[in-house]
């Protein structure tokens, strides 16, 4: 056959869209497979459905509006590259409530705490799509179990320094705050104090719980506890004895005796020079601030029924500037404040509170001051504008889930939020934001291992944390194991007579009396109680002799007059 002689081979015809091509090969040979970073953080992009219109009046606004909805999608777009919330990453290591979250100053470990009383330590550098988990889990009260008294206790406040990401603030339902090393050692233990002295001043720590902390502005190795004890104690982390100062607040509440609880504190300083500033806020509705250097004798301003008195404002939070305090009462307002006139609110907004259930619900300036983040009762995070406290942009993270804790870190340019469902949402923006979760994003996913799931390995005893020395497992003793036993020369036979507790066919036979272990002492006893009787073996010599015993006899009447007077007496 000629090349010539023409054929036409008839082949399939897919369209550019059609499903089929997916499975269908590009090309022959060996591929590699290449993680598509572009495609996984486009994957990571937030999904938020716009509101759809209830009724005729917004249906037919909307139908108005239809010339205008390229311009509102425009809106919607610069308002997420305005703020970093274009994307998330989704963190699912709590069983309970998220109730506080930090970051490093540089941004590479993250730590969470939650209702369920751990503290959860990520690596943002060892992460990556398939592997979102925390890389350990602490209980900071673990050392304590053994004692009757320990108990856990659920995390309120985790913060590191703001000069060095070595160590972080962690305070707990318990008179007793800690300082922990990044990655989950305990240094420092602060000491409680004596709960049976009157005088505050006399003691050396809080003898209450402690709601919240902060770090000094200023010194690395000074921080403040907010306690139940109406107390703000300042702490150096080097001397964990006695606290540093001590700051009283005496109520002027009606019936509070001059005592009530301390409910927020922040510590802030001007980023060009003048003094710093102490502000706290009090169970009774209080709003007070101090000088940030001693002494803290009296204060330098203070707000009575800031807020109203008996609910819980655990939201406050200084400006970088110093000048503006923004607090989150339980009354269901937030009130703007301004330190160089301390007397009355300058704006003050109606905003549900979530203090009655979660008293660490807090609020937030962004780095640079321009906006101020905070949760909803809904799980929505709501960026607040700083001059009017009118929102600006709200997205929902956790639908229906209250969203508890949030924060905004300056270096990486990401929003943290932690909410009721126990899930830790990163927010950030690829164009905006830096390193962080964006980093994870960018990596190839980590390939599948029968070993990555920890339920799926035979032994359940090695946890994921443990550090596994060799010669130091099950089975292995100092010898080391039957391994090594059978390489000797001599290896001896165990028989019985080379037993530490020989068997019990051996006590029998070879230690006398030994089958009286099993026997009852009582009937062995009675055996011969009937011998005895009938021939004494060491009274017989008085058995001729014994004297014979004698009662007197006595009447019924004498018998009933003794009676008698045993029953006067």
């Amino acid at each position: 056959m000629s090349d010539s002689d023409g054929f036409e081979v008839d082949e399939p015809v897919l369209a550019d869209d059609d499903p089929m091509r997916a499975f269908l090969p590009n090309s022959f040979g060996k591929t590699s497979k290449e993680a598509n970073i572009a495609a996984q953080i486009e994957q990571s992009r937030r999904k938020v459905d716009r509101p759809v219109a209830t009724n005729a009046v917004e249906a037919k606004k909307g139908s108005d509006s239809d010339s205008d909805s390229d311009d509102d999608s425009s809106d919607d777009d610069d308002d997420d590259d305005e703020y970093p919330v274009s994307h998330e990453l989704v963190l699912r290591t709590h069983e309970r409530a998220v109730t506080t979250v930090a970051l490093d100053p540089s941004g590479g470990r993250l730590v969470t705490g939650s209702l369920d009383c751990n503290i959860k330590l990520h690596d943002f550098s060892a992460m990556t799509i398939t592997t979102l988990r925390a890389f350990k889990s602490v209980d900071p009260w673990e050392s304590k179990k053994a004692a009757v008294s320990s108990d856990p206790h659920p995390i309120h406040h985790l913060s590191f320094s703001p000069f060095s990401g070595a160590v972080f603030l962690c305070v707990t339902a318990h008179p007793q705050a800690k300082i922990m090393s990044r990655d989950g050692d305990i240094l420092t233990e602060f000491v409680k104090g004596d709960m049976y002295l009157r005088d505050m001043h006399h003691t050396k720590g809080h003898v209450g719980e402690v709601a919240t902390g902060a770090w000094h502005p200023g010194d690395q190795n000074i921080c403040v506890t907010a306690g139940s004890d109406s107390t703000l104690r300042i702490w150096d982390v080097n001397n964990k004895r006695s606290q540093k100062d001590i700051v009283v607040f005496k109520s002027k509440a009606a019936g509070a005796a001059g005592r009530t609880r301390m409910t927020a504190v922040a510590w802030g300083a001007p980023a060009q020079g003048g003094g710093n500033v102490l502000v706290a806020a009090a169970l009774d509705g209080s709003l007070v601030m101090y000088s940030g250097n001693a002494p803290f004798t009296r204060p330098s301003a203070e707000i009575r029924d800031a807020h109203k008195p008996g609910t819980w404002t655990g939201g406050l939070d200084i400006s970088s500037d110093g000048r503006m305090v923004v607090t989150r009462g339980g009354d269901g307002m937030i009130k703007l404040w301004d330190t160089r006139k301390f007397k009355e609110a300058l704006v003050k907004v109606d905003h549900a509170s979530t203090s009655d259930r979660y008293p660490m619900t807090n609020i937030k300036y962004s780095p640079n001051s321009t906006a101020i983040i905070t949760g909803s009762g809904s799980g929505h995070l709501h960026i607040l504008n700083p001059g009017n406290l009118r929102a600006e942009h709200v997205t929902p993270i956790t639908p229906g889930s209250p969203l508890i804790t949030v924060d905004w870190h300056p270096k990486l340019n990401q929003i943290i939020t932690g909410s009721e469902n126990g899930e830790t949402h990163v927010l950030y923006n690829p164009n905006m934001s830096h390193r962080g979760a964006v980093d994870v994003m960018s990596r190839a996913p980590k390939k599948r291992h029968i070993d990555d799931d920890p339920s799926l390995t035979m032994d359940q005893t090695i946890s994921a944390d443990s550090i596994v020395t060799p010669g130091s497992g099950a089975g292995q003793g100092r010898r080391g194991g039957k391994a090594k036993e059978a390489m000797l020369p001599q290896a001896q036979k165990i028989t019985p007579f080379m037993k530490s507790q020989p068997d019990e066919k051996h006590v029998s036979e070879n230690i006398p009396l030994s089958h009286m272990l099993h026997e009852d002492p009582r009937e062995a006893l009675l055996k011969y109680a009937e011998v005895a009787k009938n021939d004494p073996m060491f009274t017989k010599a008085w058995k001729d002799t014994q004297p014979v015993t004698q009662y007197a006899e006595l009447s019924d009447d004498e018998e009933d007059g003794r009676d008698k007077k045993r029953v006067k007496r």
